[in-house]
């Protein structure tokens, strides 16, 4: 198999990129894919070299938002992994030529390549949060995209499924959650440090449930998605097996990280609820602010079920919370992050 990975250097493309080329149990053995990966004009690939066998990787350079630089890197390639996406843009304009248009551009150039399948990395922001903490969302669920990330991956999606439905290309849609795990980026890093220090920010009681999405699970449906005949044309959640609340994935940190005086300081909804309002009049300027954004979603439940993904693909989402979380603290000391 040949494959194309989008989105690398990047917290998902690099974990994928070290699973494929050194072999993955959750999904078969993958040792024999010929692997390419496209990168941005300019990028130091010295890390990425020294993480893959000499030769064993392509590094191409492209620009999902200049589609005239994509057809090389898809040329000769079996299956695309299309990761590439901005989450917390600077400017709102970012989100939607990145992750809608770029898509565009990038099933565009897969199809006059030839290439044989799609698989899109979407997001939970397409569905938005749960009306009740008791109802687990489901790929059958109405979108109700959250702000315009949430907005610019749906508009992805519709574009993938009807590049499917006119006959152009096979595809499948994966929706990961909160993402952690090993080569975490600063955002997450700050939450653990947050934790540490004994006295982390709560919205609401803690008891608003998520969905996570430890790396190599998300790594393993990615494979399955590659390679299964029922994945054609479907969307899939992607998550742990259950979903964690808020006070359970705190907890959970602090304990690991052997916190001894564990005191969160809970903040009432109306707070998260002002960061909405707030989060909303910025995004109508076209600008964005990070922290805004993260804290207006925090006392909200997004979680989501697995069943489908776990009946058709045979997805089993092998680490939960407390090993997660243990490798990613792990990777943080062994590469000097200090938490």
């Amino acid at each position: 198999m040949r494959a194309l990975i989008t989105g690398v250097p990047g917290w998902l493309g690099n974990r994928f990129l070290d699973i494929l080329s050194g072999g993955f149990n959750g999904a078969g053995p993958v040792n024999d894919w010929k692997i390419r990966c496209l990168v941005l004009p300019g990028t130091n690939l010295s890390d990425l070299r020294s993480q893959v066998s000499a030769g064993q990787v392509e590094f191409v350079e492209g620009d999902v938002t200049r589609p005239e630089t994509l057809v090389k890197a898809a040329q000769d390639v079996d299956v695309v992994f299309h990761a590439v996406g901005i989450i917390h843009p600077k400017k709102i304009a970012e989100l939607y030529q990145v992750n809608e248009i770029g898509t565009r551009h990038m099933l565009e150039a897969s199809v006059k390549s030839g290439v044989k399948r799609f698989v899109y990395i979407s997001s939970n922001s397409v569905a938005g949060v749960n009306p009740s903490p008791d109802i687990l969302m489901k790929e059958t669920d109405e979108p109700h995209p959250y702000f315009n990330y949430g907005k610019s991956k749906w508009n992805a999606e519709v574009t993938v499924n009807d590049f499917y439905q006119s006959g152009k290309i096979q595809t499948v849609i994966l929706r990961p959650c909160w993402y952690y795990g090993p080569n975490q980026p600063l955002r997450q890093t700050t939450f653990f440090k947050m934790i540490k220090k004994g006295n982390p920010i709560i919205f609401g009681d803690g008891g608003a449930l998520r969905s996570m999405s430890y790396l190599d699970n998300t790594c393993q449906a990615m494979l399955l998605a590659a390679t299964h005949p029922s994945a054609v044309g479907q969307t899939y959640w992607i998550a742990d097996e259950k979903p964690y609340t808020s006070n359970q994935i705190y907890r959970t940190v602090a304990d690991l990280l052997e916190v001894k005086n564990f005191k969160p300081r809970y903040l009432p909804d109306l707070v998260s609820e002002s960061c909405v309002a707030a989060d909303w009049l910025i995004q109508l300027t076209g600008f964005y602010i990070k922290e805004i954004h993260v804290a207006g979603e925090m006392n909200k439940s997004i979680a989501c079920s697995i069943a489908k993904a776990q009946a058709e693909l045979g997805y089993h989402p092998e680490v939960s919370l407390k090993e997660g979380m243990r490798r990613s603290i792990e990777w943080c000391r062994k590469n000097g992050v200090p938490i």
